[in-house]
């Protein structure tokens, strides 16, 4: 009845599919990702595009050997193919005909594989045809049973005489296991696998009768259930009718809807959805979807007020009382109250609170809040990245809820808070949308009186809320945010502001959330100095604060101890018995001036800091090293101050080529610490003069400025930051740039009177301040011998690394 054809063996390009099992007749799209099945493809489009693909055993694996695949596959025609977007490849093959894997070798980062083919030739008897005739009328029966398959479809696809494409196409639809199917594709002879189809037939079918018989007694059960709610239901009217029931449901979200004061659109919106949620079945899922809606929309303020308080020597009396010092911030708290009184209905304020950590910026906004009479409600914007999370997600979704602008309404009860967006600057964004755009509207005066929830759907005003946002940085804020905002900086606070922090308000948080009293626990003045001199280094007060509590916590225990009789004052003389040894030293102290080292100023997020800059001159071939992790522009000054250097070269006493055999190395501390920005141009300059004269440069002074190739002194930023970070240090003689001296109205009047400031156009001045010595007095042409490297002021900047 079987003709079998002599074998043949051919060379194709393989690939490893997953998933899947591919029969010959049949057209199969599928998504080429991996680089070897990318590589394979490539191979086989360059040639007569006959790929061979056999099913690998486990999916999971990315790269499988040749003994994890199956040794039967498919030889196939690549129909089609796309490159995507994301690098893979769409891919539409038809599959020609079965083959055994005899050798797979590897070419060039592909599997290349010798397969076996053969042909079998089926002569058409009485026999095959009833057993083809057998196939197909279970096929129909199948078909009809099976609810995922198009019965036509699928019936005009197996109306064909030759029995080796009915099998492959049956095979290919029918809704087995991976393993079943390969095991119908390993079978070569036609005849063989017209037999297997049909007893796999049988089976599925009996299988899928078993299924209808376990649905229709479900659905019995479900009716059931139905009749007895319907029951239930009449139960109630009749009660209703009686006068033993309640009032409707519906009645109740009626009032209540017309009670909320919705504007007219909302109120009809909500009316609209009420009637919907009546005429649907209690138990479907779209009604708890409408009914989560209505609860929201009456969940949120339309015309709930707080009364506000616009007393202004009751908001400076509570200002001063929960804060000391922010002189500027509590001016504009109290003009904005002044405007209130003034107008009727004012636009709500925008404002964003700068600073770094611990400065009080959140505590700011509760003050606020307090001093005003209105709720008061924070959402912390650190790490958001979801646009949904500022406007929430359309009710066609799952679980759908409103954003938190909305959340955050609803929490607060009323239509005007204070509403504080906190660490707005720590937004980022990704493939879900960009928050920091969503807001835009949120803090626009002129948009915010519509803004629209994705969840709601309507028109929501946020003209009456007091905004307010705090940040750490600006420059991570769009600009667009930046221009809706009104931004008022907090600075770091000087020594005499932490110590009256410390005394009216840290001690008696930390002492009453230890459990003491004054009898147990006082604080000398001279304590809280120490505290913060030598185990803090901070512009804010929050680590102040943890100190004074670790002190409490000791204290508390030795209460705990020996009775509550105990008491104890705490001074600068035993508060290292508390808080171990200091952390911190004084800069200044027990120094002396040195070649090369020089005391700079920088500014971080954090606040003000001391940046110590050292330089050392050693043999070379004239190379200017610069270690110490800074970044690109701090490079460019200090190749600036260099080339400065090099062409007063004259004036420090130099010859005019006494770079060529010299190294000059320049390095900043805490090496770990990446450094950045113009402002440590003056610093550079300084230490180079310095080693390359060998005169030292005083250790009581610090300095900050920009330097330009022809030695002139530009402004910098931060300059209270930084002067508060020199008074800390001990360091009480500043160099500034001149411009600068119009920012001197920012700096508190006791660090100004306290400091000595020094403020100069050129790098001259600076070098006839800062050294210890004036330069030698040399003509422009004149020239001196160079220092020796082995003298001893010249060895003592390397002393010091």
């Amino acid at each position: 009845m079987t003709t079998k054809e002599k074998f043949e063996t051919r060379k194709l390009p393989m690939m490893p599919i997953r998933d899947v099992v591919i029969f010959p007749y049949m057209m199969t799209p599928f998504v080429v990702g991996r680089a070897s099945s990318v590589r394979a493809l490539e191979e086989a489009l360059t040639a007569d595009k006959k790929i061979f693909l056999a099913t690998q055993h486990d999916a999971s694996i990315d790269e499988p050997k040749p003994n994890e695949i199956y040794q039967v596959g498919t030889v196939v025609n690549i129909v089609q193919s796309l490159k995507l977007p994301d690098g893979n490849i769409k891919v539409l093959v038809e599959g020609i005909e079965r083959g055994k894997i005899l050798q797979v070798t590897e070419n060039d980062g592909f599997m290349e594989a010798s397969v076996r083919l053969a042909r079998y030739n089926l002569e058409t008897t009485p026999a095959v045809e009833a057993g083809m005739q057998r196939v197909t009328s279970l096929f129909e029966q199948y078909v009809k049973l099976c609810q995922s398959l198009n019965y036509e479809t699928m019936i005009a696809a197996v109306r064909m005489e030759d029995p080796a494409k009915l099998t492959d196409t049956i095979a290919a639809n029918l809704q087995l296991s991976i393993e079943e199917k390969q095991e119908l594709l390993e079978i070569f002879d036609p005849a063989e696998r017209l037999n297997r189809i049909a007893d796999v037939l049988d089976i599925e079918i009996e299988k899928l009768n078993m299924d209808r018989t376990i649905q229709s007694r479900v659905k019995r059960q479900m009716e059931r259930a139905q009749k007895e709610y319907y029951l239930n239901e009449k139960i109630k009217a009749i009660q209703k009718e009686l006068g033993r029931g309640e009032k409707s449901e519906f009645d109740e979200l009626k009032k209540k809807v017309d009670a909320a004061g919705m504007p007219k659109e909302v109120h009809e919106k909500a009316i609209q959805e009420l009637k919907k949620l009546e005429a649907m079945p209690p138990m479907s899922a779209e009604s708890t979807v409408s009914r989560n809606y209505l609860d929201w929309l009456l969940a949120v303020p339309w015309k709930k007020r707080s009364k506000e308080i616009r007393n202004i020597s009751r908001a400076e009396k509570v200002l001063n009382e929960d804060h000391y010092g922010l002189e500027k911030i509590k001016e504009r708290i109290l003009e904005f109250l002044a405007v209130r009184q003034l107008v009727k209905n004012p636009k709500g304020s925008i404002l964003c609170f700068v600073g770094p950590p611990g400065v009080g910026k959140t505590s700011l906004g509760m003050s606020i809040a307090k001093a005003t009479g209105r709720k008061f409600v924070r959402m912390s914007l650190g790490g958001v990245r979801d646009e949904a999370e500022i406007r929430g997600h359309r009710r066609t979704y799952i679980g759908a809820l409103p954003g938190q602008i909305i959340q955050m309404m609803k929490k607060a009860g009323t239509k005007n808070p204070v509403f504080m967006l906190d660490e707005v600057d720590k937004m980022s964004m990704d493939f879900r949308g960009d928050p920091s755009a969503a807001l835009l509207e949120v803090l626009d005066p002129e948009q915010n009186f519509m803004f629209v929830d994705h969840y709601l759907d309507v028109e929501y005003d946020l003209s009456q809320v007091f905004f307010i946002a705090t940040a750490n940085v600006m420059h991570t804020i769009p600009a667009a945010l930046q221009d809706r905002m009104e931004v008022l900086r907090l600075h770091g606070y000087t020594e005499a502001e932490k110590i009256e922090i410390a005394k009216q308000f840290l001690v008696r948080k930390q002492r009453e959330q230890a459990g003491l009293t004054e009898k147990n626990i006082v604080f000398s003045e001279d304590a809280i100095v120490s505290i913060i001199r030598y185990f803090t280094r901070e512009a804010g007060v929050r680590n102040l604060e943890r100190e004074i509590g670790n002190v409490c916590r000791k204290v508390a225990r030795r209460v705990v101890k020996e009775g509550e009789t105990y008491n104890i004052k705490i001074t600068a003389d035993n508060i290292e018995e508390f808080l171990g040894v200091p952390k911190y030293r004084d800069l200044a102290v027990h120094e002396k001036n040195e070649v090369g080292l020089v005391n700079g100023l920088a500014w971080t997020e954090v606040g003000g800091s001391i940046l110590t800059t050292e330089v050392t001159v050693v043999d070379g071939k004239g190379k200017l090293l610069l270690t110490g992790k800074l970044g690109d522009v701090m490079q460019e000054s200090a190749q600036a101050a260099m080339s400065y250097i090099r062409s007063r070269a004259a004036r420090l006493g130099l010859p005019r080529e006494f770079y060529r055999n010299l190294d000059i190395h320049v390095h900043v501390p805490e090496g770990a610490i990446p450094k950045d920005g113009p402002s440590a141009g003056i610093t550079i300059g300084t230490a180079i003069a310095s080693a390359l004269s060998g005169i030292p440069v005083r250790r009581d002074l610090a300095m900050t400025g920009e330097i330009t190739l022809r030695g002139k002194v530009l402004p910098i930023g931060g300059l209270k930051e930084k002067l508060l970070a020199a008074h800390r240090a001990g360091l009480f003689e500043v160099l500034l740039p001149k411009e600068n001296e119009k920012d001197l109205p920012d700096v508190p009047e006791n660090l100004r009177n306290a400091m000595k400031l020094q403020f100069v156009d050129t790098m001259d001045q600076v070098l006839a301040l800062a050294l210890e010595r004036p330069l030698p007095e040399v003509g422009v042409t004149g020239t001196q011998p160079m220092p020796s490297l082995s003298t001893p002021e010249a060895e003592h900047p390397s002393a010091h690394q």
